[in-house]
C-alpha cells in the first residue's frame, strides 16, 4: 500500500515538474522571438502633460508583459500637424510616419484629451495623416490599437472620445481592444488640476488596456 502511494506522489510530482518545463519552454520560445513595438502616441497640445503620463502608464504595462515588448512614446505637444491634403503639407508629421511603417510595429495605444465630448483636434489631424498607412497596403491592418482618454470629470465624456478614436482605426483595418475589468472599452482616466496620479482607477484602466495590447500583438506577431 505504501509504495502504490510512493509511486502515486511520484507520478504527480513527475506530472506537475513536466508541465512546469513545458510552461517555461514555452516561455523561453516567446522571449526569444522577434522584437513587437508598440507605439502610444499623446494627441494632447500639452507636451508632457496628463495625456502623455497616462499613455506613458498604459505603456509601460505593456512593456511589464514580456520582454520582446518593446515601446516608445510620441508626444504631439507642441509639433505642428496640419489635417490631410491631398498634397501633404511640410510639417512635424514627417519625422513620425517612418516610425508607424517600421515592419516591427506590433500595435497602437492612442490618448487625447477629452476636449467637448470628443478627440482633440490634433488627435484628428494625426489620425487623418495616417492615411499613406492604408494605401498602396494597409499596414496597420490586424493590428492592436487602444485607446486612452483624459478628461476633467469623471464623466467628462472618456467613453465617447474612446469610441470615436476606434471608429476612425477600424478604417486601417485596426483590430480596437480594451482591458479587463474596468477597462473593457478603454483607459478613463480623470485629470484634476492638471494631474492623474490620484486617479487609481484611471492610472488602473490604463495599466489593464496596455498590458491586453501587448498581449494581443504578441499573439498575432
Amino acid at each position: 500500500m505504501k509504495e502504490t502511494v510512493n509511486r502515486r506522489n511520484f507520478l504527480a510530482a513527475a506530472g506537475a515538474a513536466a508541465v512546469a518545463a513545458t510552461a517555461t519552454s514555452a516561455l523561453a520560445a516567446e522571449a526569444g522571438g522577434a522584437p513587437v513595438k508598440i507605439i502610444g502616441v499623446a494627441c494632447s497640445p500639452r507636451k508632457g502633460m496628463t495625456t502623455a503620463k497616462a499613455v506613458q502608464a498604459a505603456l509601460d504595462a505593456a512593456k511589464a508583459v514580456n520582454p520582446r515588448i518593446q515601446t516608445e512614446l510620441i508626444d504631439l505637444g507642441g509639433l505642428s500637424i496640419a489635417g490631410y491634403s491631398p498634397k501633404p503639407p511640410a510639417d512635424d508629421f514627417a519625422g513620425i510616419l517612418p516610425k508607424l511603417q517600421d515592419p516591427a510595429l506590433g500595435g497602437l495605444i492612442i490618448g487625447s484629451p477629452s476636449y467637448f465630448r470628443g478627440m482633440s483636434s490634433l488627435c484628428k489631424a494625426f489620425i487623418e495623416r495616417c492615411a499613406p498607412l492604408r494605401d498602396p497596403k494597409m499596414l496597420l491592418a490586424n493590428k492592436p490599437v487602444g485607446v486612452v482618454a483624459v478628461g476633467a470629470f469623471r464623466n467628462g465624456g472618456q467613453e465617447m472620445t474612446i469610441e470615436q478614436i476606434q471608429a476612425a482605426m477600424l478604417c486601417f483595418g485596426m483590430i480596437a481592444v480594451g482591458g479587463n475589468a474596468p477597462a473593457f472599452q478603454g483607459a478613463t482616466v480623470l485629470s484634476t488640476k492638471d494631474d492623474i496620479s490620484g486617479d487609481e482607477l484611471g492610472l488602473d484602466t490604463a495599466k489593464k488596456l496596455g498590458a491586453h495590447v501587448a498581449e494581443v500583438a504578441l499573439r498575432l506577431a
